[in-house]
């Protein structure tokens, strides 16, 4: 069973309606699928505050320091190249974990229903 389609059948039970309910030969938490999409088109984006519970800032702050050490390298001519290498790999990985919730949610929206 999908989320969506588990999403809905809660807000059918919450409804009252029994889970097994019909009309006219078709499942009634059916009906209940545009609000379920409703409600992901509106948590689509994450909040500061699940960003927060999910370490991306402690990644960004990383990146920084990273970005930071290397720039104090350069200036002292000191050949720390490496923190500069691995600030652009995190900063990528950083992009990629940003987009992950977006994309589940995407994908969420767009499957079929079995």
């Amino acid at each position: 069973m999908s989320p969506l389609e588990r999403a809905a059948r809660a807000l059918c039970e919450l409804d009252k309606n029994p889970p097994g309910a019909t009309m006219d030969g078709k499942p009634l938490w059916m009906d209940y699928l545009p609000e379920v999409r409703a409600v992901i088109e509106a948590i689509r984006q994450p909040s500061e505050e699940m960003l927060a519970a999910s370490g991306i800032p402690t990644l960004r702050k990383r990146i920084d320091q990273l970005e930071n050490s290397a720039l104090m390298a350069r200036f002292k001519g000191i050949g720390r190249e490496a923190d500069g290498e691995t600030a652009d790999v995190l900063r990528g990985v950083l992009a990629e974990v940003e987009g992950d919730w977006t994309a589940m949610l995407d994908a969420l929206l767009s499957a079929k229903l079995r």
